[in-house]
This record gives structure tokens, sequence and C-alpha cells, in this order.
């Protein structure tokens, strides 16, 4: 006898490949022997633990600042860091936001962390299709296919999803069009580390702005800004939000701490026009589990106030200083093998296409790094293109020939080793 499940229920019964590769890495990964070059954790380095500790005391001494801290909370989240995420927006022109804008629009607090967001949205929006990249956001696209999303994957070029290709798939939808729920988009795609230009941002608005005319309904579109924080190529420019020109009141950004303090802090937010939707994810909040965990949250909102000037130029500098020196390395050990390399301007991750090693589980070349047959030599984890692209896309093929290569985690002695023995296994 079986307990019944519902239709997303049953699909979850199995666990997805992100599920796989981070219960792995937790139990199976050999600390200071295997190298981590695939799951996204960020660089332990950058993680202030002294100051999270200066947060908390601060946090528990400051009782008239920091209310019921250790209670329950709100569920859109602490003033406290609403006011803070608003004056850091502000004043370090994150996006180039401007006062008005940032007035005009409303700032909530995920329930854990960004994915939290991503999580309620799939909940909240009637399922049908979703319009993203290709390569995409695969751990969040995997999700929506569970709850009975229909996935629209437009291929990239080198500003981000191409508009032509977006266009013509576009009408070749016919009536269906009808069906689209949203627009989905990481502004430095993970895995593919392609950054949205802004000229492409403010085109991508624009198609979701004339389909939604065209509907009769408000079409939202999501920026995910989980690595605009960690731009470290001065060669890059600066991004531009394309909040301050939302006229139909679309346009959505979530944000996140993750990356810039800690992933464990889970701390994700979403800014954009207040409304029916935005009443809707407060609730889902609420249902979650009433808040975020409130001292967290003002710990977070202690950090911005007085330290993240100076965090975010020590992480960038970190970053930057490896994405050089992987980049390098890679270029002399892999780059006669490669079709395209991407990646090394912002967030942590190369993308790259072989010209013709596979790459997918059970590949010789897998085998070879991720499962070594000798337990003598390091396993090397990478994330396999086949996760990456939609397996019923244009980049179905191609994905068997890439792999996202993370140089957030590891040291860069070992992200080295770990291209040398990728070479090898060429």
């Amino acid at each position: 006898m079986q307990i019944r499940l519902s239709p997303f229920g049953q699909a979850s019964t199995e666990p997805s490949p992100a599920n796989r590769m981070m219960t792995a890495f937790a139990h199976d990964f050999r600390d200071g022997f295997d190298i981590n070059a695939g799951v996204g954790y960020v660089n332990e380095a950058t993680i202030p633990t002294s100051l999270f500790v200066e947060a908390m005391q601060a946090v528990v001494a400051d009782r008239s600042t920091y209310r019921q801290a250790f209670n329950y909370g709100g569920a859109a989240g602490s003033p406290n860091l609403i006011g803070s995420l608003r004056s850091f927006l502000l004043s370090h022109r994150v996006g180039g936001l401007d006062a008005a804008t940032l007035a005009r629009n409303e700032l909530i607090i995920g329930p854990c962390g960004a994915t939290s967001i991503l999580d309620a949205i799939g909940g909240i929006l009637p399922s049908g299709i979703v319009v993203t990249s290709d390569p995409a956001y695969y751990i969040y696209t995997e999700t929506l296919e569970r709850r009975g999303f229909r996935i629209l994957a437009i291929p990239e070029d080198a500003e981000g999803p191409c508009l032509e290709t977006l266009e013509r798939k576009l009408d070749a939808l016919g009536d269906a069009v009808s069906a689209i729920s949203c627009f989905y988009f990481v502004t430095v795609n993970n895995p593919s580390c392609t950054i949205l230009s802004n000229a492409r941002r403010r085109a991508l608005r624009d198609v979701a702005a004339r389909l939604s005319r065209r509907q009769n309904r408000r079409i939202p579109i999501f920026f995910d800004l989980a690595y605009e924080l960690l731009l470290h190529d001065p060669a890059a420019p600066p991004f531009r939000s394309v909040l301050p020109d939302d006229d139909m009141e679309i346009v959505y950004e979530i944000g996140t701490l993750s990356k810039v303090l800690a992933p464990a802090l889970r701390i994700g937010y979403l800014l954009g026009p207040a409304g029916p939707f935005l009443n809707a994810m407060v609730q889902k909040t609420s249902d979650a589990g009433f808040s975020a965990p409130l001292f967290v949250q003002e710990m977070a909102s202690y950090l911005l106030d007085r330290h993240i000037a100076s965090q975010l130029q020590s992480v960038n500098a970190g970053y930057r200083a490896k994405a050089v020196a992987v980049g390098e390395a890679l270029r002399g050990l892999l780059g006669p093998h490669l079709e395209e390399c991407r990646g090394g301007s912002a967030g942590f991750y190369f993308y790259l296409t072989f010209r013709e090693t596979r790459t997918e589980p059970g590949s010789p070349f897998f085998e070879r790094l991720v499962r070594p047959a000798d337990a003598t030599r390091p396993r090397v984890l990478y994330i396999p293109g086949q996760y990456c692209v939609h397996a019923s896309g244009d980049l179905a093929q191609t994905g068997l020939r890439q792999l996202r290569l993370s140089y957030g985690f590891e040291d860069t002695p070992r992200l080295l080793t770990a291209l040398d023995l990728m070479s090898r296994a060429v």
C-alpha cells in the first residue's frame, strides 16, 4: 500500500540532479583531497565569521533596535533589514536605482533565501509556459517542470537570450502564447556565465510589455540578480536595472546576500511593484513559517549598515584574482580542446564547450574525473552540461559537450590541479 501523492509529489519522489550532487558532496566528499569545481559553494575565506559574532552580540545587546529578535517576525520581513537593503541599494547605486524608483516599489524578504522566493513564484503563478534562457538555471527549471510548468528555452548569444530566436519561438506558439506565465532570466547566467547586457535586458522587458498589451494582462518578467554584486572585471560595464522605466509594472528583481556574506544566512529579497502578486508572495512566506528567522534578518541588517562596503571589496578582489589565474590555466591546459569558453568577469563560474569531448554522466571523461576507479586519485566534481540545457531544447546535443566549472569554493592551487586532471582526462 502506498500513500497517494499529488502529481508534484510523485514527480518529487526521485531526487533531482542538483539534489543528488549536493547530497553526494555532503556525504562522500573527502575534504582536502577531492576537488569541488561543481557544487556552487562560495569560498570559505570570503565568509566574514568574525563579523557574524559581532553582529549577533549587537543584536542581543540592543533590544530597542532589534525588537523580539528571537521571536516570530512579520511575513514581509524585518523593517530593519528592509530599510538597510533600501539604503544599500541606493547608496551603492546597485543597478543604478534611484530614490524615486525604490520609493514606488515594494521590497519583501523571502522565508529562506532567494531559492524560496523562486519556489513561491512557482506556487503562486498559474502553471503554464516559463520563458527563460538556454542553458538555464537548471535547479529552478527542473523544479518548475515538476510543478507542471513548461519551459520555452531560448539559446543565448554573447549578450543573453537571442532576440530573433525568442520572437520566432513566440510566434510559433500561436494561440498557446496565452499560456505564458512569466519570463525569468538570471542576469549573470548560472550556469553559462553570460552577462545579460543592459540593452538586452531592456529589449526583453519590451518583449514582455508588448506581449502583456496583446494579451490584456500583466505578464511578469523576473530578473534574478544572484551574481550581480560579484561583477569583478573592471572592464565590464555596470549593470542597469529596468525598474526605473517599468511603466507597466511587470518587472521584478530577485536579490540575495548569499554570495557576498554567506549562504547560510538564507537572506533573499524581491523588489517590485505592489499589488496582488506581491501580497500573495507575502502570504506564502507566512504559510512557510511566518517569516525568515528574525535574528538572522537583524544580523544581516547590522552587517549591511556597517560592513558591506569593505566586505564587497574583499570578496570581489578575491574572486577576481581566482578568475584571472584559473582563466589563464584553463586556456593553457584546455584551450586547444575547446570550442567556446565563457565566464570569468562576474560570479565564479566558467562554462566550457568542448570540440569533441563528451561530458555527460557515463562518458569516459566523467567517469575518470567524478568516479575514478583508483581511490588514491582525487575526484573532480563538475556540473555536466546535460543538466544545464533543456532536454528538448535546441542545445540538447551541444550540452553533451559542455560543463560548468566553479572557481568559487576551492583555493586556486587546487583548482589548477583540477584543470590538469581535466586536461589528462581529455
